[in-house]
């Protein structure tokens, strides 16, 4: 066993909410198989997907055995947990996309490949119900749980409570149905606890309890839940006014990502910088204690962006996210500039005034393009007054002659230029 004690790990970091009596001796006592739910309807995931896969990083770390399941079967019937809407279904060919999208990205963090015993695995819940009859659920698994125990659970009552539009019946069956995959695997994986967020609690003791009247009370399952992550100000985590914030960069640029975790407010850097790192306890204590003497240094939140960038995409991609991010408030310079891929550049100049020119303008004077061409200076007279006091910039390069010829050659990415006023003044020239 390894010499990290995973609920201890996990309660300094602030990731236990609740945990069923039994859990913390089970894990003391032997190497244990854990799963942890994954809901596919799309083939990446996203932030808040992060903390139930740096759980399952640490259980993994601690020397246990990780589970992602990929929910398949129930994503195609849509969890009621903490919604008032149902959600879509997916048909399965999407599905197996999404499983293999959602695996490339887990195995960053999780080892999947190697020799060890504890290397994590993952499945699908579809691979098992998709043979399972509904009259072989009905007799087999429907008789061992009243309806009276389903409606006591908070998720199923809020809705019948007048949350949203009711509850369908074959909403009503995911709890049965999350239930049957914990006594799938505790049969098939001797996988002895769940792990969720809260609002799974409802969901993972059904299984619990399934296993115990299926298979005889000797039979011992647990579940520890993680609390659901919010911002200081009560609102939902992970949500920017653009939507989520993926961790594939084909949704979320590492950019973006890097920009979402060092804009944090100091109290939730506080609190995100021990659930989506790793940094030891003694290293994220200091970091707090010099971050309350000099907050203004925003050292907290530099480090949580670096390590979260650099774990989900790569040093590299931190690195650029970096660059791009001095562009406008630090000293970059042009080779910076002409490095940024088209996406990073228009979200690093999102925002400021745009103008856009045709290609054959191109071959016109510096003064022209800026006072002629778009509205960058209102007279060419200003233009080069402040040209000549050394406040004009073309791509990070200053201006010197207000006469130069502006070429293709001054084109980034073949189609942008950025004109510079001052210090904070940019504008995006676009050439159509």
């Amino acid at each position: 066993m390894a010499t990290k004690n995973f609920v201890e790990e996990l309660e300094w970091r602030g990731m236990i909410h609740t945990i069923m009596p039994g859990a913390k001796e089970q894990l003391e006592k032997e190497m244990t198989t854990a799963y942890l739910g994954i809901d596919p309807t799309a083939d990446s995931l996203h932030i808040g997907h992060l903390v139930g896969v740096m759980i399952l990083k640490h259980f993994q770390m601690c020397g246990h055995r990780p589970i992602a399941l990929v929910g398949g079967a129930t994503g195609m019937i849509g969890d009621p947990s903490g919604k008032s809407q149902e959600r879509n279904l997916l048909d399965e060919a999407t599905l197996r996309h999404n499983q293999e999208a959602i695996k490339a990205q887990l195995a960053k963090l999780i080892d999947f490949e190697s020799d060890a015993e504890n290397r994590a695995l993952l499945v699908n819940n579809y691979d098992w119900m998709k043979e399972f009859s509904f009259l072989d659920f009905a007799r087999d698994i429907g008789k061992c749980i009243t309806v009276n125990y389903m409606m006591a659970k908070d998720s199923v009552k809020k809705r019948f409570s007048g949350e949203g539009d009711g509850m369908s019946f074959t909403e009503f069956t995911y709890q049965l149905l999350q239930g049957y995959d914990f006594l799938h695997l505790y049969q098939t994986m001797n996988c002895k606890v769940q792990l969720g967020g809260a609002d799974q609690w409802g969901n993972i003791t059904t299984g619990t309890e399934l296993i115990r009247r299926k298979l005889g009370s000797e039979n011992e399952a647990f579940a520890i839940t993680c609390p659901l992550i919010t911002k200081a100000d009560g609102t939902k985590f992970g949500k920017t006014e653009s939507g989520n914030v993926w961790l594939s960069p084909k949704y979320t640029s590492p950019y973006k990502f890097y920009q979402f975790w060092l804009n944090v407010s100091d109290e939730d850097a506080k609190r995100y910088i021990k659930i989506f790192t790793l940094l030891d306890r003694e290293t994220i204590e200091s970091l707090i204690a010099r971050h309350e003497e000099a907050p203004h240094l925003r050292e907290l939140q530099k480090t949580l962006a670096k390590e979260v960038t650099t774990m989900i995409h790569s040093a590299e991609e931190y690195e650029k996210a970096v660059e791009a991010s001095q562009i406008l408030f630090g000293g970059a310079t042009s080779e910076a500039l002409h490095r940024l891929d088209e996406q990073t550049l228009l979200q690093v100049f999102e925002g400021v005034p745009q103008f856009t020119i045709k290609r054959e303008q191109l071959g016109c004077t510096f003064v022209d393009l800026c006072a002629d061409l778009t509205k960058v200076f209102p007279s060419k007279g200003e233009c080069r007054k402040m040209i000549q006091g050394g406040g004009v910039s073309l791509n990070k390069e200053k201006v010197a002659d207000p006469m130069r010829e502006v070429t293709e050659a001054d084109l980034i990415a073949d189609k942008y230029m950025i004109a510079q006023r001052g210090k904070k003044n940019y504008y995006l020239i676009i050439v159509e």
